[in-house]
């Protein structure tokens, strides 16, 4: 397989139709899903909630074409529908290895599977629940924007078992919203998110609801709680790379 240095596929970066799941006023705010109605608009969605998401795609790629070894195996957790999964495979500097794409959404799921076959992408793309998901000769591990929808009390196993799964050098990829436990830093940068979300066009009324929708659903960790949590997993050379507003994205390695 040859190194594609291209963008994701644009299908899945372009922002299609307009997200207006929260532009009308509810009664009742639901937990958030990731249901047909967020798949259909997931791009824009995605896009205009979180400041640097096409970077941190990008560089995803760039950091497993640095690190992926000679037939392993490189996962994406949380795929949704597939961007990074096609960041990573047009880096690939390795034919032998295999993409292994996993989300727990079959509308994410079914979705992806159109868009990845539209782009030629062989992909193993597993519709399950990433504590189930066995790792085995991982080389790189991507978990963007998906630790933080997993139980707390979940989150210390599920990154012990990649760690067990990685090649020596391996490297996974950490992008998570993160809250600060500084009063005056998590008041600041909560603000500046939400001035982002109204330069792209979202109401406060919309702001305020997906807030409500994603309360008990996404419960966003420490930078250093994420640092002290991969250590004890495991991994070394614990970097933050990335960090935009209360947005960051960290890279740990496998020791050697």
């Amino acid at each position: 397989m040859a190194a594609r240095h291209t963008p994701p596929d644009a299908r899945m970066t372009s922002p299609g139709p307009r997200d207006r799941i929260y532009a009308t006023a509810r009664d009742n705010v639901e937990p958030f899903r990731f249901d047909e109605a967020v798949v259909r608009v997931f791009p824009d969605m995605i896009r205009r909630s979180v400041p640097g998401y096409a970077t941190m795609v990008e560089m995803t790629g760039v950091i497993a074409g640095r690190y992926a070894q000679p037939g392993s195996n490189l996962y994406d957790l949380g795929c949704s529908l597939g961007a990074v999964t096609l960041a990573m495979r047009h880096q690939l500097p390795h034919a032998d290895c295999t993409l292994v794409a996993v989300d727990n959404s079959p509308a994410m799921i079914a979705q992806a599977r159109t868009l990845l076959a539209g782009d030629g992408a062989p992909v193993d793309l597993r519709c399950e629940d990433i504590r189930d998901t066995r790792f085995a000769r991982a080389s790189v591990v991507a978990l963007n924007f998906t630790l933080q929808f997993i139980d707390p009390a979940d989150r210390p196993a599920l990154l012990a078992r990649i760690a067990d799964g990685m090649l020596p050098g391996g490297a996974l990829v950490l992008s998570e919203k993160i809250r600060y436990a500084d009063a005056h830093e998590q008041q600041l940068n909560e603000a500046l998110h939400h001035a982002f979300k109204r330069a792209e066009g979202y109401s406060d009324l919309e702001i305020a609801q997906k807030r409500s929708a994603l309360e008990r659903v996404l419960v966003p960790d420490t930078l250093d709680e994420h640092v002290a949590r991969l250590a004890a997993a495991g991994f070394t050379d614990i970097t933050p790379w990335f960090r935009c507003f209360n947005f960051a994205s960290l890279i740990a390695r496998k020791p050697q």
